[in-house]
């Protein structure tokens, strides 16, 4: 759009900024008070702040009457990883960066608000939802239990995430299933420790743990049906202190990524069965913990229809595509979906590594583009000719 795309410096400006000063989730306070900051200054109709302890959430009315409400989300929280990219305006927060480019979300949500406050074509309330802590730490839960909807009843909600590695000005979406719920697991092992040279007198959790590892690796490979996809990945092992002594303790932690529920009952079946038979086996204690970190991200076929228009408008019929495979990441923007309609997006830009890396960088061509297609969003899902 002509009007965002000529506030490209002042949406570049912010988004440096946000590089420079990342916060982890639930500690994005300098963030959401830029954000409610400019929300004021941009002349939204209502700010509230703290749902989800640092979220925020604007409104914005049209000029025209209208009873529905559609929202749009943007993520705030940056990642426990120290920059290499050498941008020229690096993380000054030691071992904190943006690596998942929540910078730019945030800031395409705010070119979108800036411009839907100034214009306001279109009938009805647009919602606007700065989540914080979506890394795997529940920001969306969180917003939610702290009444969101309750609060801020609305019809749909649409969000958006960046793509490197995709030709730039590229926008792909996958109806229905289009991202993998998640599950984290903690396994802690209590063996017996003692000397390295007399291992018959201890139980010990570094083979255990070795084997473990070994074994969960079945479930995919010989409990999960071929074409039922599922991810279980073990990345964390430790134990020991020393080069002579066998610990008393080892843990591991991973993840898995399904596609359906029934999947995850069985994966967290057999893990549960493969930790008591080799607990009693080599005769330790294993403790297993799971918790469900994201459910299964559903897009809404009609939405997704709804968004290919917006998009087009913006980039043309050739810039979109609606045959994006489904992926095996997970994003927190499932959570509202459990509550609301809504579609999941991604836009391509010039960076050419992948997302956590931390050598991440973002094409900045992408800022006005996503800003403009979440406001023709808002502008097509409330027209002013109802």
């Amino acid at each position: 759009m002509p009007s965002i795309k000529r506030s490209e410096k002042e949406l570049k400006s912010l988004y440096e900024d946000f590089h420079k000063h990342p916060e982890i989730g639930f500690q994005e306070n300098r963030t959401s008070a830029i954000v409610a900051k400019k929300l004021n200054d941009y002349g939204a109709d209502l700010i509230d702040v703290g749902l989800g302890k640092t979220g925020v959430v604007g409104i914005v009315e049209g000029r025209f009457p209208g009873n529905r409400c559609v929202a749009l989300r943007a993520d705030m929280d940056a990642l426990p990883i120290k920059e290499t990219s050498g941008v020229a305006f690096p993380s000054e927060t030691p071992g904190v960066m943006h690596a998942c480019g929540h910078d730019a979300h945030t800031t395409m949500l705010l070119g979108a608000a800036k411009y839907l406050a100034e214009t306001r074509e279109f009938a009805g309330r647009a919602m606007l939802v700065f989540q914080p802590a979506e890394e795997g730490l529940g920001g969306a839960r969180r917003m939610i239990s702290d009444g969101l909807f309750e609060k801020f009843p609305c019809d749909e909600i649409f969000g958006m995430h960046n793509a490197p590695n995709c030709k730039p000005g590229t926008f792909e979406i996958c109806k229905g299933t289009a991202m993998a719920g998640a599950l984290f697991f903690d396994i802690n092992i209590s063996g017996i420790g003692g000397h390295a040279a007399l291992p018959q007198n201890t139980r010990d959790p570094l083979v255990v743990a070795a084997t473990l590892v070994d074994q969960l690796q079945t479930i995919v490979s010989r409990n999960v049906a071929p074409l039922d996809t599922c991810v279980l990945s073990v990345t964390q092992i430790h134990a020991g202190s020393a080069y002579n002594i066998v610990p008393e303790n080892g843990k591991l932690a991973g993840t898995v990524r399904y596609f359906k529920n029934d999947v995850r009952d069985l994966v967290q079946n057999r893990m549960q069965v493969l930790c008591d038979g080799i607990a009693a086996a080599f005769e330790v204690k294993i403790d297993l913990k799971i918790r469900n970190v994201f459910n299964i991200l559903i897009n809404d076929s009609e939405l997704c229809d709804a968004y290919l228009g917006a998009a087009s408008d913006i980039l043309g019929p050739e810039g979109v595509s609606e045959y994006f495979q489904p992926a095996t990441g997970s994003e927190d923007f499932a959570e509202f979906l459990q509550f609301v309609p809504g579609a999941f997006c991604r836009v391509g830009h010039s960076g050419s590594i992948g997302l956590h890396n931390p050598s991440f960088y973002l094409g900045q061509e992408l800022l006005p583009i996503g800003a403009s297609i979440l406001a023709r969003i808002i502008e097509k899902r409330l027209p002013i000719d109802n």
